[in-house]
């Protein structure tokens, strides 16, 4: 019984050991960069209806395989599995508006800052000069909606613990959750603002804020390889040194 117990405990143990990531050489020898996307973050990742995948980071995914010499692949994760898929060893680097925090440092390596952004509300456009702080929406009577997962989750559980805080499970389809008057408004990162609100003009449009609510660097997330992370701040340098970065966002963002 003991021999079968300590068996049993085995097995278990070894069933919560995390898949050891690949290093760069091991990507170059396999020929394939996986890149993790959520798929639901203009306009960094947009899924679209018929399963294609578009957005800056998608065009980056391809040009950062491309300078490895390798092909790529990109992996569908959500921000709620993000690091789980990346210990699990799903994919190689995260894209698409990933967010630096200490946590996700703590168990894996950024990239150099791709850009620094922060947190605002999206409202319908006859409030925009009515939830202009935390203040304003940390009230009983305010409905704020948001995705699961991610940092605009954290944001708000954080931030308004008095208000009433919705989880909407699909950020592709949250805003018509305040454009149809289910919620009074969203608090997302600046770039995710103005994109929606240029995808809905005259209905939703940035809070006349005086600035983001906070800071927060963006950046790619790869497993722990000194020559992967070098590889991807070279290139990454370059690319953000000649613009490359820059015209892929505001081509997406159109």
């Amino acid at each position: 019984m003991r021999k079968i117990a300590g068996l049993v405990g085995m097995m278990a143990m070894l069933s919560t050991v995390q898949a050891e990531a690949r290093s760069l050489s091991a990507i170059k020898q396999d020929g394939t960069l996986r890149v993790g996307l959520t798929g639901d973050y203009a306009p960094y990742s947009v899924r679209l209806p018929d399963g294609g995948i578009k957005g800056a980071d998608v065009t980056m995914a391809g040009e950062l395989a491309r300078a490895l010499g390798v092909k790529v692949e990109i992996v569908p994760t959500t921000w709620k599995t993000l690091k789980d898929d990346l210990l699990a060893d799903r994919y190689d680097v995260a894209m698409g508006g990933v967010s630096v925090t200490p946590d996700r440092a703590s168990v894996a390596d950024f990239s150099i800052p791709v850009l620094t952004d922060g947190k605002r509300p999206i409202v319908r456009c006859a409030d925009k000069d009515r939830y202009v702080s935390v203040k304003d929406i940390d009230k009983p009577e305010v409905r704020v909606v948001v995705n699961p997962g991610g940092t605009n989750q954290r944001f708000a559980d954080a931030n308004f613990p008095h208000a009433s805080v919705r989880v909407f499970p699909d950020n592709r389809a949250i805003f018509k959750e305040v454009a149809e008057g289910r919620a009074d408004l969203m608090v997302t990162d600046g770039a995710e603002v103005d994109y929606q609100a240029r995808r809905h003009p005259g209905v939703l449009c940035p809070a006349a804020v005086p600035g983001t609510f906070d800071k927060a660097d963006k950046a790619y997330w790869m497993t722990r390889d000194p020559a992967l992370k070098a590889a991807v701040d070279a290139w990454l340098g370059q690319t953000l040194k000649s613009g490359a970065y820059g015209k892929a966002l505001a081509k997406a963002a159109e």
